[in-house]
């Protein structure tokens, strides 16, 4: 069996090790931002994420069974955290179309308010990343990209907008990329994480 990456002898001998530990430092620098946020603002960390993904996508992903499926929670603890929005005044829903039994949630102007004001929350780890040079954000971005498509192949994260896993997407020669649906090949510093008109690969 492999030795745990949080094994200090084996981790700093092994440079792979070391990049987990890192991003696994990063991610906790995340969640310590969006509990701060989440103090001054009243509002879970959930809540915060839910107002912000509302904020910044379409009215098919504003649905419960979606997401649940995006944050990776029951649907009963997603109409919880949306029922405690709508009675705090940030968001209300509505009847989808042709379909009486699903809602979309949609945010008040408050609600958008809030969601803007919190959504700054993770401004602090921008800052280092805006002193990388061009390429070495090039490079960083085609590193997570790989790393996540492998994590959301291997189930441990589920739906991923990204151009890695669209159909529209096509890697030529060369590792030269190319989108179908803009029909014109992609710079590294154009692929996409959360793509709004992504299809996913049957």
């Amino acid at each position: 069996m492999k030795p745990s990456d949080f094994d200090l002898e084996y981790q700093n001998q092994n440079i792979e090790s070391k990049i987990v530990v890192a991003l696994e430092r990063i991610s906790q620098s995340f969640r310590s931002l969006l509990w701060q946020e989440s103090t001054e603002s009243s509002l879970s960390p959930i809540q915060i994420q839910f107002l912000i993904f509302l904020l910044h996508h379409s009215k098919e992903k504003r649905k419960v069974s979606y997401l649940a499926q995006e944050f990776n929670l029951s649907k009963a603890t997603v109409s919880e955290t949306i029922k405690l929005l709508i009675e705090k005044k940030l968001a209300y829903k509505t009847n989808a179309p042709n379909d009486s039994r699903s809602f979309i949630i949609s945010l008040t102007d408050y609600g958008r308010k809030v969601a803007k004001d919190t959504s700054t929350f993770s401004s602090e780890i921008n800052n280092p990343i805006d002193l990388l040079t061009e390429k070495d954000k090039e490079v960083m971005l085609l590193s997570l990209l790989n790393i996540i498509k492998h994590l959301n192949q291997t189930g441990v994260i589920s739906i991923q907008r990204m151009c890695w896993t669209c159909e529209y997407y096509r890697n030529l020669k060369n590792q030269q990329h190319f989108c179908n649906l803009l029909n014109q090949e992609l710079t590294p510093t154009e692929l996409r994480i959360d793509c709004p008109e992504h299809l996913l690969t049957p």
